[in-house]
């Protein structure tokens, strides 16, 4: 099973991938159904979850139901409970839209929603994170979960997430990184996919972040947070919910003076 998810992740472009999951994912999603393991976003329980990973396949990690991964039910039960995300009105920026999410935000009444990214199918505007076609202070509230990795000018991105941030707003902006790892490691000369993905982590990816990932935060003018939620939780929902243990969240704000 690890060598087949493999294979596919590797060889289908994610745009396909994406549309080919909303053919699979009902039956999947059926024929796991059990009780051991929940997904928190929608609810629904199952007897396993799916393998997930391009170089190092992780088990038991991919919803069947939402396909969220452990990054994204932690950072749902974090939206959850600790924001007034789900309660107040914002206007919301939404980069490279999951599908465990965009359809869930979409039906939500207090929310101004936008989704964008430059080559999903499933996002409303195609923009350049690099050079946004928004005005500055335009969103509330913005969601960058995976997406800075695969930008070769990651700064130039996070300028302009800052930029289009209203005062006193909330950027969640999610990265892969080793907890280990002081230093960000890229190297532009890296181009075979196969290298990048030895290297990086996946084919696509331009680096691979360290913990000096927060500070770059900070250094383009963000207030951040790396917060453990997980802390927050006992062992057994970290286990039923298949979370990563330790994960940071970078919760960044934009404050005013």
């Amino acid at each position: 099973m690890q060598k087949l998810f493999k294979f596919f992740l590797n060889l289908i472009p994610r745009t396909l991938l994406i549309r080919l999951s909303f053919i699979a994912q009902p039956l999947v999603a059926f024929f796991l159904r059990g009780e051991k393991y929940t997904d928190p976003i929608d609810g629904r329980s199952f007897r396993k979850f799916l393998p997930y990973g391009y170089e190092k396949v992780r088990e038991n990690v991919l919803s069947p139901s939402t396909l969220s991964l452990e990054r994204h039910r932690l950072f749902w039960l974090y939206l959850k409970n600790e924001t007034s995300f789900f309660s107040e009105k914002h206007r919301v920026l939404h980069f490279a839209p999951e599908q465990a999410f965009y359809k869930r935000f979409r039906k939500i009444k207090n929310l101004e929603y936008t989704t964008t990214d430059l080559n999903s199918p499933i996002a409303d505007v195609k923009a350049d994170i690099c050079a946004l076609p928004f005005k500055d202070n335009s969103y509330d509230f913005i969601i960058c979960n995976h997406v800075l990795e695969h930008i070769p000018d990651d700064t130039k991105a996070l300028q302009e997430l800052f930029r289009v941030l209203a005062p006193d707003g909330t950027a969640i902006l999610q990265v892969p990184y080793e907890e280990l790892r002081e230093t960000t490691f890229e190297d532009n000369s890296i181009t075979d996919p196969k290298e990048r993905a030895k290297i990086f982590g996946q084919y696509d990816h331009v680096r691979i972040y360290g913990m000096d990932y927060f500070d770059k935060l900070r250094s383009v003018g963000f207030s951040v947070e790396a917060i453990n939620y997980s802390a927050n939780l006992s062992e057994v929902e970290i286990n039923t919910y298949r979370l990563a243990k330790g994960e940071l969240l970078p919760v960044c704000k934009k404050l005013i003076g």
